[in-house]
């Protein structure tokens, strides 16, 4: 079974709100809210990936030294194990906008675990909630 490295950021706001992204419709595990992120690349490390896919999917820049190791889920999909670090980020410039057409939402820790997930996003609220 192949696994796939998966970056992906909890995004903090100055009240305390992280950011929540919709998987659009057409990729799997559709209308299903996410922490934002995406595939690591070959020769890529994952805070590289995530400042890529930041730019790519939310229009924003972020640096590697604002990328603090939270946690992170290893979970065994029917076809394929997932590993994904999740990192912590509450600095960045720019505006967060959806560039990909997927919906995203502001959600209070303590309000997360009412947005459906995919299942390895699902354990990493607890720990968030209970570190925020």
């Amino acid at each position: 079974m192949a696994v796939i490295l998966v970056s992906a950021v909890a995004l903090i706001d100055p009240d305390g709100r992280v950011l929540l992204a919709q998987r659009p419709v057409g990729k799997s595990m559709a209308g299903l809210w996410e922490f934002p992120g995406g595939k690591v690349e070959p020769g890529e490390t994952p805070e590289a990936a995530l400042i890529r896919e930041l730019q790519e999917e939310l229009g924003i820049d972020t640096w590697a030294s604002c990328l603090a190791p939270l946690t992170f889920a290893s979970h065994a999909y029917e076809t394929f194990h997932l590993l994904m670090p999740l990192f912590a980020c509450r600095k960045w410039q720019g505006i967060v906008q959806p560039r990909e057409g997927q919906a995203l939402k502001w959600v209070r820790p303590a309000d997360l675990a009412n947005y459906p997930m995919p299942p390895a996003d699902v354990p990493l609220v607890a720990m968030l909630r209970d570190w925020l």
